[in-house]
């Protein structure tokens, strides 16, 4: 099976040449001897000679990525506000999806905090739902041999990935065995799909945020909801997107159109790398988070606005378009784009402007799938429908469980003291009203409780007397209140690097599952 023979790090350029035929021909950089020197280290010590490199805040040794400087410093007041608000909405989640989800939208255009982009992710992408959804499937599915066929292409296309990452610099590191077994999970999830070279670097990118079980169900969201048949036999989808975004373009910029037109230069050239790889490969790191936190929430319509942007400031003007006379120099310009327009502030302010919306590309879609089986027929791989983002992602595939509001596992009558524990002191007064209240109900101490009455019977241990319980008391209807283990609403971090936050009502009630007494572990981002 033809492969590449080397891959870029975070910024290799795109694609030049046609496909091949086969899924894995994704084009070469030019740093690739440089790329594949770095990755052949085998040995931890060897590795440790790169340790001692500086490692910018993103884990890459620095110098590696050429856009050094051009970074945007939050300030650290503004920072800790924006986690202290993503730390509610995430404790949260699904009230703010079903009530204010546009000021999800608005956040993720400002950028997630990088200590909770991983934990975000999952739920924009509904990869946190899907875990509990499947308990175990990972394991199981890790714990399998695999595909033979795939397994061997996989590890080939390992130490390609980042090599210039602290975390697959050393070949047969725990960066590169996680990718293996992310990949190889889902050529065992989806062997109908096997293994596609592009997801290589998205599972890579997911990796750097999160567990492997957690990459692994983003990854499979990223493949079946957000980009469906991208990573097919025939690559079909991602030839019908190519038509699409050259259709958009002529109403963005009609003079890159015309010109790309006039030379006769398929979107495939171009635009495979960038979408495939949800533009990991092309641009800068900063912009790359930036980019993937609307993606997550939005949907493939910001992959297309990238690439609308992209191309309108690299062929958008008479004076651009004269410098590239023919394919090849319009190609190279297309290659080694300007830092200028990949720049993290200027091209999210472009794409967040750029009018291009769901609806659009979804009419689009339409007519190109109507020419396509005009001129080739009906198509080979039938992709379920995208979701374009978070929200259709949740309202097509909500939790089965319903959101429960956390509840104490005993109750105490009000002004109750603890078992053990000594009453405090009342003030004067305080003791004068309460006087009165018991003097006035003196005449009713001594009649017997209603039939209607239950007694609510103190947890094992406790000192307390048994008290008469009205049946309109919200202990008795909330089956909830009633659990005497209240340690299983304590959610458990499996992640190794990840701060541990509360989850959200509808994890506690699914990770306790129906007719469960124990804690699924879940992720935190």
């Amino acid at each position: 099976m033809a492969k590449s023979s080397r891959e870029n790090g975070p910024r290799a350029p795109a694609a030049e040449g046609s496909l091949s035929g086969t899924r894995e021909s994704l084009a070469q950089g030019p740093d690739a001897a440089t790329a594949d020197e770095l990755s052949s280290l085998g040995s931890d010590s060897e590795a440790n000679g790169f340790a001692e490199r500086r490692i910018d805040k993103f884990g890459f040794i620095v110098g590696s990525q050429g856009t050094e400087g051009a970074l945007e410093e939050v300030p650290l007041e503004v920072l800790r506000q924006r986690e202290s608000k993503w730390l509610d909405m995430l404790n949260n989640w699904d009230k703010w999806m079903a009530k204010k989800h546009k000021k999800i939208r608005l956040r993720c255009q400002k950028g997630i905090p990088p200590s909770l982009r991983g934990r975000a992710w999952q739920y924009l992408s509904g990869g946190k739902v899907k875990l509990q959804q499947n308990p175990g499937k990972f394991d199981e599915l890790d714990m399998s041999p695999g595909d033979p066929k795939w397994l061997d292409v996989i590890e080939r296309d390992l130490h390609r990935q980042f090599p210039f990452h602290e975390m697959f610099v050393s070949r047969g590191g725990h960066g590169q065995q996680d990718l293996f077994r992310v990949l190889k999970a889902y050529t065992l999830y989806r062997p109908e799909e096997g293994y596609c070279q592009a997801q290589a670097p998205i599972a890579a990118v997911l990796l750097m945020h999160m567990p492997a079980e957690q990459a692994f169900w983003c990854l499979v969201q990223i493949c079946e909801k957000y980009l469906p048949g991208y990573y097919s036999e025939k690559l079909e989808a991602i030839q019908l997107d190519g038509e699409i975004l050259f259709s958009l373009l002529q109403k963005v910029s009609p003079v890159a159109h015309k010109h790309l037109s006039r030379q006769k230069i398929d979107p495939l050239l171009y635009m495979t790398e960038w979408f495939m790889c949800a533009f990991s490969r092309t641009l800068p790191w900063s912009s790359v988070l930036r980019v993937w936190d609307m993606f997550f929430c939005e949907g493939v319509k910001i992959i297309f606005r990238v690439g609308l942007v992209l191309l309108k400031h690299a062929l958008g003007s008479p004076e651009k378009v004269k410098a590239c006379q023919g394919q090849y120099e319009t190609i190279e310009r297309l290659r080694s784009l300007s830092p200028k327009i990949m720049q993290e502030t200027f091209l999210v302010q472009e794409v967040v402007e750029l009018p291009v919306t769901e609806r659009q590309i979804e009419r689009e879609h339409l007519i190109q799938l109507r020419r396509w089986q005009e001129t080739r027929g009906e198509l080979e791989c039938r992709s379920p429908p995208r979701l374009h983002g978070a929200k259709a992602i949740l309202d097509a595939e909500p939790g089965p469980w319903p959101a429960l509001q956390p509840s104490p596992s005993i109750r105490l009558v009000p002004d109750a003291p603890f078992p053990g524990s000594k009453p405090k002191p009342k003030p004067p007064k305080q003791a004068q009203k309460e006087q009165q209240k018991r003097t006035k109900a003196s005449g009713q101490l001594d009649k017997t409780p209603a039939p209607n009455q239950t007694m609510m019977v103190a947890a094992a241990g406790d000192a307390c007397p048994p008290q008469a319980v009205s049946p309109k008391d919200p202990a008795l209807q909330d089956p909830v209140a009633q659990d005497p283990a209240p340690q299983d609403l304590a959610p458990q971090d499996s992640a190794h690097h990840h701060s541990q936050e509360s989850l959200t009502s509808q994890e506690k009630w699914n990770s306790r599952g129906p007719g469960q007494g124990r804690q699924t572990p879940g992720p935190s981002g």
